[in-house]
């Protein structure tokens, strides 16, 4: 009777581990197309869009892609160096933000909370003539700095780190740290930022992604081709008026998406771990 009645839930396993498989396997095929097609040539592309086995044509694609007017490797550094300056502006910035928020007892907190919502309905978009308009009068088109420092005004992830400081943060522990001469900084430094890694972990690899994969801002500032990011070039690639390379277009699909894993696997123990850490909270 015992090993009758463990059978369903055998069985249920099998289901659900089945189900996450053709999940995982559904999730990795676009990706794994995309590997396949910087391999392959723009004939072999055009003839099957689709397909499971690598070519021989990724030297091909390569030369394709480096003969351009543009540098890829330049492209590489300059999206890294704005992706990494602005993911670490808008993290530690919007978590000291929401730190301020949560900590202190100030009569316009709820109200200063308010506008920052309000700031986070406002659409990109709308915006984007004026600040064009300031960054031309200022004379800093063409720099990396007003794709930068725009990021330390993050409302959506002063949202997200207010709501997890409310739920994980002490304020015992942050007077206990006043108490023992601690300032406000180094308690923020060495005893609440520690606390809030899954949550900076979550937001650093959205904050990332989101900067690298940025196209509108960076084609509108940089006109200059030594400040062009890897998305410009890809889409320079993607608009030749002649002839379409596929395969080297695919393979700068792929070098762009390259740092984007590397990111995620680096990141992605901290936010297991503060799920984990949360399952088990009283």
């Amino acid at each position: 009777m015992k090993h009758a009645g463990m059978k369903p839930r055998h069985l249920f396993k099998v289901v659900i581990y089945v189900v996450c498989i053709f999940l995982a396997l559904l999730s990795i095929f676009p990706f794994w197309t995309m590997f396949v097609n910087a391999t392959r040539s723009t004939v072999q592309i055009q003839q099957h869009a689709v397909s499971l086995i690598p070519g021989s044509s990724l030297l091909d694609n390569l030369k394709i892609l480096t003969s351009k007017s543009f540098n890829p490797i330049v492209g590489f550094l300059n999206s890294l160096i704005i992706s990494t300056s602005a993911t670490l502006c808008a993290v530690y910035f919007s978590s000291l933000t929401a730190y301020g928020i949560v900590t202190y007892d100030w009569k316009l907190r709820n109200g200063f909370f308010t506008f920052i919502m309000c700031v986070l309905m406002i659409p990109a978009q709308v915006v984007i003539i004026g600040f064009y308009q300031m960054i031309y009068s200022a004379h800093m088109t063409n720099n990396f700095l007003p794709l930068i420092l725009p990021a330390i005004a993050s409302p959506a992830m002063v949202f997200f780190m207010r709501q997890y400081l409310l739920a994980n943060l002490s304020t015992e522990i942050v007077e206990s740290a006043r108490i023992d001469g601690s300032g406000e900084f180094m308690t923020f430094n060495r005893i609440v930022l520690p606390i809030m890694k899954p949550a900076v972990a979550t937001q650093a690899i959205f904050a990332f992604v989101f900067n690298w994969n940025n196209l509108f801002v960076p084609l509108i500032l940089l006109t200059s081709q030594k400040n062009f990011t890897m998305p410009i070039m890809v889409s320079l690639l993607r608009g030749d008026i002649y002839k379409t390379e596929l395969g080297s277009v695919y393979l700068g699909l792929s070098l762009t998406a390259l740092p984007l894993f590397v990111i995620y696997f680096v990141l992605s123990r901290y936010i297991i771990a503060g799920v984990a850490l949360g399952g088990v909270k009283e």
